[in-house]
């Protein structure tokens, strides 16, 4: 059992590494870490996954990916946020909330904050040793 959430982003992306900045105002413990120095095998989760959506990893070691990552992030948060990341998990709501996740994903190279790396593919973009 993990000592507090992990949140995995795709640190070659400037609007995932902005979006980012935004989450850790919130007052949630967690650790933060760009999939690319994170240790993936040992989270649990592969590479693929990783550089397809943000990931929310719980204490107890459970994934979640996209929509249902940034829902699970913001239940762990303080009022308002959890009432947010509840809706976002509603059955109703929650193909809403995958599809505008997948949307921005899919688009994020032409969203504020993008970089030249938010436009290639996972394979193509630049690796940090």
């Amino acid at each position: 059992m993990a000592e507090r959430p992990v949140l995995i982003y795709d640190g070659d992306c400037g609007f995932c590494t902005r979006s980012v900045r935004l989450a850790v105002r919130l007052p949630v413990r967690m650790r933060v870490e760009p999939w690319q120095e994170a240790d993936l095998p040992a989270l649990n989760v592969t590479e693929a996954r990783a550089a397809h959506e943000v990931l929310w990893i719980d204490r107890s070691g459970r994934v979640f990916g996209g929509a249902a990552a940034v829902a699970e992030l913001l239940r762990s948060s303080r009022a308002p946020w959890p009432l947010l990341g509840g809706l976002m998990s509603a059955p109703l709501l929650r193909t809403l909330a995958e599809r505008l996740y997948r949307w921005v994903a899919d688009h994020r190279h032409r969203l504020p904050g993008a970089t030249p790396a938010c436009q290639l593919p996972p394979e193509q973009r630049p690796h940090r040793d």
